[in-house]
């Protein structure tokens, strides 16, 4: 024979369970957002704290207003950078970068520091040449096991040359997950490679997802159309 006393235990762990499945939902919702606006809100400081030094205190906004708008450190850095964006497209900039680099070719160790700054800046920033063409699939790293990967380019000049293919070589990007900007840089019969119907962004998320998310999420078996 039940009695209410038996059922309150019941009762009571469906509560709990319900209680913690709202939790979960909540973080899982709230993390995102919360870790997103921390991440942006201390970028924006850091950036304030070293631009902001350098600005003569007469023209600092909270001068005026009285009080410190966090982002003014931000907004001077873009107009800065616009500015001197624009001025080094013309023939002046470019030869007073010229000459600057000149002078730094004479210096030992900062000429390697700067080269490899300059070298990451024009990969990192560059939106034309070096932007990967498709996504695709390859054998790696043995036969008959698949990995996704990123066609770059086809191979020229010596890799060409000393392969042993008889038609073209691809360069393609296999990426690590579920950090896809370090991986592996390998080179392809041009038919070892398949190209895939998904977009190189599509493909991307594939990847960092570790697999959990296709471009079309109804049919994973399919593209997305």
């Amino acid at each position: 024979m039940n009695t209410p006393f038996d059922e309150e235990p019941h009762r009571r762990r469906g509560l709990l369970a319900r209680l913690r499945g709202s939790f979960l939902t909540g973080l899982v919702v709230i993390a995102p957002v919360g870790l997103t606006i921390w991440l942006i809100w201390s970028v924006v400081g850091w950036i304030d704290g070293v631009v902001l030094p350098l600005v003569p205190q007469t023209m600092r906004p909270e001068q005026y207003i009285g009080i410190n708008l966090r982002g003014v450190g931000v907004i001077i850095f873009l107009m800065f950078t616009i500015i001197v964006g624009w001025v080094a497209k013309g023939i002046i900039g470019r030869s007073l970068i010229g000459f600057a680099e000149g002078l730094v070719d004479r210096m030992p160790v900062v000429r390697s520091v700067y080269s490899g700054i300059k070298q990451i800046s024009e990969t990192v920033f560059a939106q034309t040449e070096r932007s990967f063409e498709k996504a695709c699939l390859v054998q790696y790293p043995r036969r008959g096991i698949w990995a996704v990967g990123f066609i770059s380019t086809v191979a020229k000049g010596e890799v060409s040359e000393r392969a042993e293919t008889g038609g073209d070589l691809i360069s393609v990007f296999v990426p690590t997950t579920p950090n896809p900007t370090s991986g592996f840089l390998l080179f392809f019969p041009a038919e070892d490679v398949i190209e895939l119907d998904m977009t190189v962004e599509d493909a991307a998320k594939l990847v960092i997802s570790a697999g959990l998310v296709y471009p079309n999420s109804k049919d994973p078996n399919r593209p997305a159309t």
